[in-house]
């Protein structure tokens, strides 16, 4: 082996002896530091949506697929709707859901269990009377008022959908008793069936219009939805709903369906997650609602919506960042999981420079001496030899032995260049006792 690259690699070995305890300590702490944050979040999300068909069942395949793109799997769990969400999550069965304002009873520990992303988008209640069962109440065949229900058969979907709470809610403020309307409680598509064939007489809905079974309707001959004629007083007494407009013409506007401005109440739906939730997947959530939820509607102007309003839980930071401040800087140009790791574990970085940096001044002396004691360990037995030569312990002639001995050994020796004076000092140090020794 070349003497060169010897003492190459004899430098390397000296500064990673040297340096590496520090070098351990760093990547223990960098470990522990990992460990501790868990920067990076799980591949696997469960997403709570709605029934078949619905609004939320189709905005659950946008973001199973927008989240995708960053390798995370998001896993649908169909449910009847807002109630059966919301306990879902209380139970730990999905990570996130919809959930409708005023659909549900908020538990006392819900606001300590579950964070909002924000409001989402308004979901109307959709009433659907048929034409006929219209006449039966008014010349005119057209309803306003919740009031007009009474004797009808109306539909209000399952009970896990929220939407018997809402409508209970609001025949009790219409001062319509219990017994009055002929309520029944079936799921979307087979109620849709029987309200097509005439077995009811009304349907009740509460979702996005993006909802097939809502845009089905609303084109239906034979089928009129109800026009809230109150709906600015609804929107005062009931602090979950807003009083909306369909304008006329919006559903198809060559055919002019509505045909007139319809008034409608609608409550809005957030994003809600468990507490323990991993931030980084709050994050994507909350970003990905910018664009999938951020253009106009029918009911909503472009940015409107997501919106850290109408929250009845505590908005998560993530959703407060995503919502109000721009995109952060690391995320426009790199991937998100890397600006992700990058943005959790800077100030760990800092603190571990601000560690490592004083510590890591022994390396050079510990370097140093390791170096140089390669060289000084022969002047222990250099000193031995002129001792033993002058306490005459031992015979000129078999310490000149001992001191070429030494020197043969001194010559093997390897250091840096920059440590070779130490070297020939030492090599310089032994003719002097020779040159003693011969002199006797």
């Amino acid at each position: 082996m070349p003497q060169a690259f010897r003492n190459t690699l004899l430098t390397l070995r000296d500064l990673i002896v040297s340096a590496g305890p520090l070098a351990f300590l760093a990547l223990g702490l960098l470990v522990a530091a990992y460990w501790w944050l868990n920067p990076n979040p799980p591949n696997q999300v469960t997403l709570a949506t709605g029934p078949a068909q619905s609004a939320y069942e189709e905005f659950g395949k946008r973001y199973q697929k927008a989240l995708a793109a960053d390798g995370i799997e998001v896993v649908l769990l169909p449910s009847e709707g807002s109630s059966a969400n919301l306990q879902l999550l209380r139970e730990g069965k999905a990570d996130l859901a919809f959930v409708q304002g005023g659909t549900a009873e908020l538990q006392p520990d819900d606001p300590d269990l579950l964070v909002s992303l924000g409001s989402l988008f308004v979901e109307p209640v959709w009433l659907f009377y048929r034409t006929d069962a219209g006449l039966k109440v008014t010349d005119s065949g057209r309803l306003d008022s919740l009031r007009q229900l009474r004797g009808l058969r109306v539909n209000v979907g399952s009970e896990g959908s929220g939407v018997p709470t809402l409508i209970d809610r609001l025949l009790d403020a219409n001062r319509v008793e219990k017994g009055q309307v002929k309520l029944s409680r079936l799921e979307q598509t087979p109620a849709t069936m029987a309200f097509l064939a005439g077995k009811l007489d009304a349907l009740v809905f509460a979702s996005a219009p993006e909802s097939l079974m809502v845009q089905m309707l609303l084109q239906t001959p034979g089928v009129r939805l109800m026009d809230f004629a109150q709906h600015e007083a609804y929107g005062r007494k009931f602090p979950f709903l807003t009083p909306v407009t369909l304008p006329r013409g919006v559903v198809d506007l060559a055919g002019n369906v509505p045909a007139q401005n319809v008034r409608l109440v609608a409550s809005t739906t957030s994003l809600v997650a468990r507490e323990g939730t991993h931030p980084a997947l709050l994050t994507l959530f909350a970003q990905n609602a910018q664009a999938l939820h951020g253009s106009a509607g029918w009911f909503n102007r472009a940015r409107e919506f997501p919106s850290t309003r109408h929250g009845e839980l505590p908005i998560a930071k993530e959703g407060e960042r995503a919502i109000n401040e721009p995109v952060p800087l690391l995320q426009r140009y790199l991937p998100f999981w890397i600006a992700n790791l990058i943005e959790r574990m800077w100030l760990v970085l800092g603190i571990l420079l601000a560690v490592m940096l004083p510590l890591s001044r022994v390396v050079p002396p510990i370097y140093q001496f390791r170096v140089r004691s390669r060289v000084f360990r022969w002047y222990g037995r250099l000193r031995e030899i002129e001792n033993d030569f002058e306490s005459g312990k031992a015979s000129p002639q078999d310490l000149l032995v001992a001191l070429d001995t030494l020197e043969a050994q001194a010559e093997k020796v390897s250091v840096p260049l920059s440590y070779a004076d130490e070297l020939y000092a030492l090599r310089n140090h032994i003719h002097l006792v020779r040159k003693k020794l011969l002199r006797n």
